[in-house]
């Protein structure tokens, strides 16, 4: 499954935050986002602000390593003042993006250390922000078909699957394929246990996991499908399972959900 151009990836960031904007815009302040329990509208507002406004430094200014970022400063309490910054932050973004070529290096979270994987988790985090922004407003829009397939396997890929360097994955004999039914795509995970302690903070791990593989040649053990949207919206918990279905061996399938049933924001 190959990911999308630079260019959509750009012009995603582009109409999903301007949706963002154009939902929050009209929205109550302190109105709960059902998807992130702790957050209110100006929460969410602030938070992709933040976070926009963080990777166009990074672009920008091509730090070694984390502890170069400069410390941020306090959210604003005022919403105008919330959606203000969020404007400067985006657009931010979008200059630094547009000037930078995806394949030059960048420091990220991630194994790849590109600016092309700062350029599509961008457009992801807004594309499920923008969600995030419809179901607290409660006026949902379809996702992007296109997007939200490639979202699947970063969903997949990197937000449940990406295995730190402090950490290991011991694979199981069994794999799960997830079918785009919208799309005629598949992705194919293996399922198993990561372990690990995180040097940072001395927290280890050992817990169910998925790993992003290559046809393995071999009829899989279960079969997740759905359309595009809808099994997005599900991997993020933005969505319910009502268009998602399920075929095959049953505890294969549980293992599968519990390591990708994680909240992510």
């Amino acid at each position: 499954m190959s990911r999308l151009s630079a260019s959509q990836y750009l012009s995603a960031i582009e109409s999903e935050s301007a949706r963002f904007r154009e939902v929050l815009a009209d929205a109550d302040p302190a109105a709960p986002v059902p998807t992130c329990p702790a957050w209110t509208a100006l929460d969410l507002a602030n938070h992709l602000a933040e976070t926009q406004a963080q990777w166009a430094w990074v672009v920008g200014n091509r730090p070694k390593n984390p502890e170069e970022r400069p410390e941020t400063g306090p959210s604003p309490t005022s919403y105008a003042d919330a959606l203000t910054s969020f404007d400067e932050a985006s657009s931010g973004l979008v200059a630094a993006l547009r000037d930078a070529d995806p394949a030059d290096p960048a420091w990220t979270w991630s194994k790849e250390q590109t600016v092309g994987f700062i350029l599509r988790r961008q457009a992801h985090e807004a594309l499920i922000h923008r969600l995030d922004a419809e179901l607290a407003a409660g006026s949902v829009t379809p996702l992007d078909r296109e997007l939200a397939a490639d979202g699947v396997l970063e969903c997949l890929d990197v937000m449940f699957g990406g295995c730190p360097p402090w950490g290991e994955f011991a694979g199981l004999p069994h794999h799960v394929r997830v079918d785009i039914t919208d799309a005629q795509e598949s992705v194919w995970v293996q399922i198993g246990r990561f372990s690990g302690t995180n040097p940072e903070d001395d927290v280890h791990y050992d817990e169910d996991d998925v790993k992003v593989v290559d046809d393995p040649g071999t009829d899989p053990d279960a079969v997740v499908d759905g359309p595009a949207g809808a099994l997005d919206a599900w991997l993020w918990r933005r969505g319910d399972d009502s268009q998602v279905r399920v075929h095959g061996d049953r505890r294969v399938y549980d293992h599968f959900r519990v390591a990708v049933n994680h909240p992510i924001t």
